[in-house]
């Protein structure tokens, strides 16, 4: 099974960026197709972005043109580069293949206040 640990979150003003990371262990990482999801107040986890091994990627619609998904399979990492950053986008971010397994990370949270 793949471990992940996300980091990279915190407080951030709007319009502003982030970057995020996930660090993956296992030894089947580079077969999956990467996801990151996202889980705000009151809502359900959604994901926001995937990526293929070979690097073709698909955003949902809330996020599209302002966020970009990325991988390194040599370094078992995928990445999350966060820009033009809205109130809407506060949640808890996790990475995961997709379709999700069971096994999350602890997440990392995304605060967007002014």
């Amino acid at each position: 099974q793949v471990q992940l640990v996300e980091s990279g979150g915190g407080l951030v003003q709007p319009g502003g960026s982030l970057r995020l990371s996930c660090a993956a262990s296992g030894r089947d990482f580079s077969l999956n197709i990467m996801g990151w999801y996202r889980q705000g107040p009151g809502k359900q986890r959604e994901r926001v972005a995937l990526i293929t091994r070979s690097g073709l990627t698909n955003y949902a619609d809330s996020v599209k043109g302002r966020f970009t998904i990325s991988r390194d399979n040599s370094k078992n990492a995928v990445y999350l580069q966060m820009n033009s950053l809205k109130l809407e986008d506060t949640a808890a971010y996790y990475c995961n293949q997709v379709p999700p397994t069971n096994s999350w990370g602890q997440g990392t949270q995304v605060t967007i206040s002014s």
